[in-house]
């Protein structure tokens, strides 16, 4: 998604609590750097606005959580909707942080324990040659392999019907077990809830069905 450039974001990020713009810091560290009583964490990659995370976290005080995205604008949003979403008080299980997911094993070790990832709607990059930028192409699967622990699943949401079929061509590829997957999110629920994404509401209006899947390492 192209957003334009945010000139509050730089100064709002820098003054927030929960915001990290060096989060290579804590690689190994997450669980002491919530300093709660969780020791669930689960991420999710690319968090453009923020709304899936902050809905998803602030309903679930007993689990740890973090947004990463790369683009400044995005990460000023998603600080606002945090905001709003714990009325204004500083979360104490959701950290926000800057990082490149395509180096996203400097951001987290096997001692981190990462139970869960979401990837929502990401860019499909259709074209052949880009197709190893996916979130889900075996280069990336093979770096979070190296965080999740055993039993650690991916969520995956997804409009493309390529990427979909492609995405589970890598997981198998990868070593990960395919155990729920539907073709028609909104008939067939395979998750717990649902949090329905800004993307997901745009997408299904225009009748296209949402594919979704759970893969188990």
């Amino acid at each position: 998604m192209r957003i334009r450039r945010k000139k509050w974001a730089k100064k709002e990020l820098e003054k927030s609590n929960f915001y990290i713009d060096k989060p290579q810091e804590f690689k190994g560290k997450w669980k002491e750097k919530f300093n709660n009583n969780s020791s669930a964490l689960h991420i999710e990659l690319g968090s453009g606005k923020g709304l899936f995370i902050s809905n998803l976290a602030s309903k679930n005080p007993n689990i740890n959580y973090i947004a990463v995205d790369m683009i400044e604008a995005m990460l000023g949003l998603s600080k606002r909707n945090i905001e709003n979403a714990y009325n204004f008080q500083n979360p104490n299980n959701l950290f926000l942080i800057r990082a490149n997911i395509e180096q996203i094993s400097d951001v987290f070790e096997k001692k981190d324990e990462v139970e869960r990832i979401y990837i929502n709607f990401c860019n499909p990059w259709p074209k052949k040659k880009h197709n190893k930028r996916r979130l889900t192409h075996p280069k990336q699967l093979i770096q979070y392999k190296e965080f999740l622990k055993p039993g650690g699943e991916i969520y995956f949401k997804t409009d493309s019907d390529e990427l979909f079929e492609a995405s589970l061509q890598y997981l198998n590829e990868t070593g990960f077990k395919i155990i729920s997957k539907t073709y028609n999110l909104h008939e067939e629920n395979i998750f717990e809830e649902n949090i329905i994404t800004e993307h997901e509401k745009m997408f299904s209006e225009e009748g296209i069905k949402i594919k979704a899947l759970i893969a188990k390492l």
